[in-house]
């Protein structure tokens, strides 16, 4: 494979058991066979598009401006909902326009969005169950073969756009919820450091669902094992974890659940 082989990443919500990414990745090796091939996950909650969506986001700055990014969280998949390229200063996202892009696509880095219309670099007969072998994987592959976009289909002005929750701010406590649970348990929330600059860090007390967390930490050895612990991870967003646990399970936390950051210690519901 050349040393400037294109670099196509693929996230999905289609798990591992069937043949879904494997077929995916065929198509657009038939296409473009000098092609690398990148996992983000497959392991998406069905039709999650909020997780796919914070998932990429997370991904991309880790790429070459060049990538790109075929995303799959579809639950729309087959309806009158577009398909769209994406155009960015630092990648190229293909994928359904229900949202998923967006996070990662954010207004300022857009260069142009394409709505993706034109049959010729389709699959024939599209099936209306599955658009990502028959219109995203195709698509893909002849932008990684250096089809131009505009040959696609016409121009957009907008796509669809996520309305994610935005914490809440008192003089004395931060209001926010949890977005995401990852593999191991921890809860990530929409508390970024952005929203945390008028406080001081240490002497800021998290609490979930009413129960005692503890303080911020640094890291997640800050705690003994088994414990719980609160920090800004890899995302640059606060997450309640359990060191060697999983806090999903030992405090029932599912994304929605509100998280508070304050400066008092909370009272006992």
């Amino acid at each position: 494979m050349p040393d400037n082989a294109p670099i196509i990443t693929l996230l999905t919500d289609f798990g591992s058991q069937d043949a879904f990414v494997g077929i995916m990745k065929g198509v657009m090796l038939s296409i473009t066979p000098a092609v690398q091939f990148v996992d983000l996950s497959h392991e998406i909650p069905a039709q999650n598009i909020l997780a796919g969506a914070l998932i990429l986001r997370s991904a991309v700055r880790f790429f070459p401006p060049t990538t790109i990014h075929t995303a799959v969280v579809d639950p729309g998949v087959g309806s009158d909902r577009k398909g769209i390229v994406v155009e960015t200063g630092h990648g190229i996202f293909v994928g359904p326009d229900n949202g998923l892009l967006s996070l990662a696509a954010p207004a300022a880095s857009v260069q142009r969005i394409t709505h993706v219309t034109n049959a010729a670099y389709f699959l024939d007969c599209p099936s209306p169950t599955f658009q990502g072998r028959d219109i995203f994987a195709p698509v893909a592959a002849h932008l990684a073969q250096g089809v131009e976009p505009t040959q696609l289909g016409p121009r957009l002005s907008s796509l669809e756009r996520l309305s994610v929750p935005v914490p809440v701010h008192t003089p004395e406590r931060i209001t926010g919820s949890v977005l995401y649970i990852d593999h191991f348990g921890n809860a990530i929330t929409n508390i970024t450091p952005a929203d945390l600059h008028l406080f001081s860090t240490q002497q800021l007390w998290v609490s979930i669902n009413a129960q005692r967390i503890g303080r911020l930490a640094t890291t997640y050895a800050a705690v003994a094992e088994g414990e719980a612990v609160a920090v800004i991870n890899s995302w640059q967003q606060v997450e309640i974890a359990i060191r060697n646990g999983s806090a999903a399970r030992a405090f029932k936390i599912e994304p929605g659940c509100r998280v508070e950051m304050t400066l008092v210690w909370p009272e006992p519901s």
